[in-house]
This record gives structure tokens, C-alpha cells and sequence, in this order.
């Protein structure tokens, strides 16, 4: 999302930054968010003009490569590059090993990473490093679910969303400890930082409403649902603007939401998908109860061992109302 290059008319994106920011409320009670790094630190494989091209510019130039394999021009090379890069040239793989795009194994080291200026970016917002910050509107989770969860939802509260955050759950990467692809629990997206008591933690973001602050809205996305042949439902990559561009409706206050068990999602026809092939809408925002049951009483289970009596009142009583919804579907 940011460097995200959007396919509807009309919309612009501008990059604060692609990893970290640090988040206080100013004077008039308006969350603000600056960016504390230099630059991007981006895992490498899967990265093409395709994908991500605003990255593949920004790394072109003045920047450390980490594990990638090099071509016998100069080059570099991962796994994602075989449309860009010549078939037939030689390349040296991260062990040093000779190697050519066909051959098995792979190249590069599947956590291999580019890292590189943030100024480099051709679509970095000309307040990218400004001290007071950039309003913050929306709150975005996500997780890799390629079953069961809508493409995207909105959570009905603040606590419910905080409930949203602690309870994410996504299938593992090559970023991630586990090289297998498991479902697993990743709470905040911050797995590989938690370090701290996290009921405090989550104590901490209930804490943050408080009268006179104005709340930013809290979403879940689902970029990666498969349908029954293995298929992604979503097209995904300059296309997830359609899905922003229905949240901030929602910033808005456009009654463009239906309620469901899980959360606000979208009532049908209100996301924009002309122009794109066939999409399979009840499918993309199905809620299969079986799914849904297993899943809150896998959460809960996870929150009663790894929190246990630290976990806040208020997270335990939105997991006991999403399990009652979910039971009553």
C-alpha cells in the first residue's frame, strides 16, 4: 500500500514511509504519525515492475542488496525477476553458486532485501519528514488468509477494533521464523517484536480514546482469499485502491456498509470493481460459520495461554460477543 500505484482515475498516492511510524495526538486531539527512518528495507523476492514498480524504481540506484543473486552483467537478480532479465544470461547465485533463470533451486535467499533511501522514492510526499506529521484517518490490518475472511471490514468500535489487531492471524512468509506456510497468529502485525507484556500493550491502545480525540476508523483487509481451484478471488496489486477508496468513504460517513458478524463490510455493488474481469462478490465477502466458530475458538485459546489474566476485560468481552454473532449466523 505504500507504493501503491492505482488503477482507478482520479486518485493519487504519495509515500510517508513502508514500515514503521511513530503515532501521538496533537492539541486538537487529531492521531498524527511521522515516519523515524531514512529509508526502506524491503524483502526482495516478488518484487517486480509488476508488483510493486514505484520500489523497483527506488532501488535502482544508490542502494545495498542483501542474499540476491547477480547477473554476469553487473546485474542483480530474485526470484520474480524472470520476465526483466535476460533467460539465457548467466547468474551467481547468494551461495556463489552458477546458476540460470530454469534451473532448480533458487537464486536468491527467499529473505533477501533491498535497502535504500526514502528520498529516492518518486512518490514520496514532500512531508515525509516533517515533525508534526501526517493526520492519521484510518488504521489498516491485514493478514494472508487464503480462506474464510472478507476482503476487507471495518470494525464497529474502537475496542472492537483493538480486538481486530490482537486476534490477526496470517499464513507465515520467508520474513517470518517458520518456513512452512501455517496460519499463524501475528497480534498487531508485530510478531517478531514482542518483547513486552502485551495486555499492557493492548491496555495501552484502549487507553488511547478519550474524550475530545477524534478516533481513526479500524479496518481488516484480505488481500490473498483463493477460491476452490487455488485461485486468488482478488486481482490485488494497483487494484487494492478500490478497496481504499471504499474506506474513505467510510471516513467520509457514506452509508456504504451492511453489518455483519465480524464487522462492517461493504453492501454489495458500493466497492468499484468496473473494468475488472469477473468478481466473485458473495464469495469475496462469505463468512462460512464453521470457519468462523474454529476460528474464535482458536483465538481465544492462543489470548488465555500466551496472555492469559493480563488480557483487558473489555478484548475478552468483544471475543465472547463476536463468538455469539458468529454462533447466531
Amino acid at each position: 500500500m505504500a507504493m501503491l500505484k492505482p488503477s482507478l482515475p482520479g486518485w493519487k498516492v504519495q509515500c510517508i514511509g513502508d514500515d514503521i511510524a511513530w503515532m501521538r495526538f496533537d492539541k486538537e486531539g487529531r492521531l498524527r504519525a511521522i515516519n523515524p527512518e531514512a529509508g526502506f528495507f524491503g524483502v526482495a523476492p516478488g518484487t517486480n515492475t509488476k508488483t510493486n514498480p514505484i520500489a523497483m524504481s527506488t532501488c535502482s540506484k544508490n542502494t545495498l542488496f542483501t542474499n540476491v543473486a547477480m547477473t554476469d552483467d553487473g546485474g542483480i537478480f530474485w526470484e520474480g525477476m524472470e520476465k526483466e532479465v535476460d533467460r539465457n544470461i548467466g547468474i551467481t547465485t547468494w551461495l556463489g553458486n552458477r546458476w540460470k533463470i530454469g534451473d532448480e533451486g533458487k537464486a536468491a535467499h527467499p529473505n533477501s532485501r533491498f535497502c535504500t533511501p526514502a528520498d529516492q522514492c518518486p512518490i514520496i510526499h514532500p512531508k515525509w519528514e516533517d515533525p508534526e506529521g501526517v493526520p492519521i484517518d484510518a488504521i489498516v490490518f491485514g493478514g494472508r488468509r487464503p480462506e474464510g475472511v472478507p476482503l476487507v471490514y471495518e470494525a464497529t468500535s474502537w475496542s472492537h477494533g483493538v480486538m481486530i489487531g490482537a486476534s490477526l492471524k496470517s499464513e507465515t512468509t520467508a520474513a517470518a521464523e517458520f518456513k512452512a506456510k501455517l496460519i499463524m497468529h501475528d497480534p498487531m502485525a508485530m510478531r517478531p517484536f514482542m518483547g513486552y507484556n502485551f495486555g499492557d500493550y493492548l491496555r495501552h491502545w484502549l487507553s488511547m480514546e478519550q474524550p475530545g480525540r477524534r478516533m481513526p476508523k479500524i479496518f481488516h483487509v484480505n488481500w490473498f482469499r483463493l477460491d476452490d481451484k487455488g485461485n486468488f478471488l482478488w486481482p490485488g496489486f494497483g487494484n487494492n485502491i478500490r478497496v481504499i477508496d471504499w474506506m474513505c468513504k467510510r471516513v467520509d460517513g457514506e452509508d456504504v456498509a451492511k453489518l455483519s458478524p465480524v464487522g462492517l463490510i461493504p453492501s454489495k455493488g458500493s466497492l468499484n470493481t468496473e473494468g475488472l474481469p469477473r468478481v466473485d462478490w458473495d464469495e469475496l465477502f462469505s463468512l462460512p460459520k464453521q470457519y468462523w466458530q474454529e476460528d474464535v475458538r482458536e483465538t481465544k485459546q492462543f489470548l488465555d495461554d500466551q496472555v492469559g489474566c493480563d488480557l483487558p476485560a473489555e478484548i475478552r468481552e468483544e471475543l465472547e460477543a463476536l463468538q455469539e454473532r458468529v454462533d447466531s449466523m
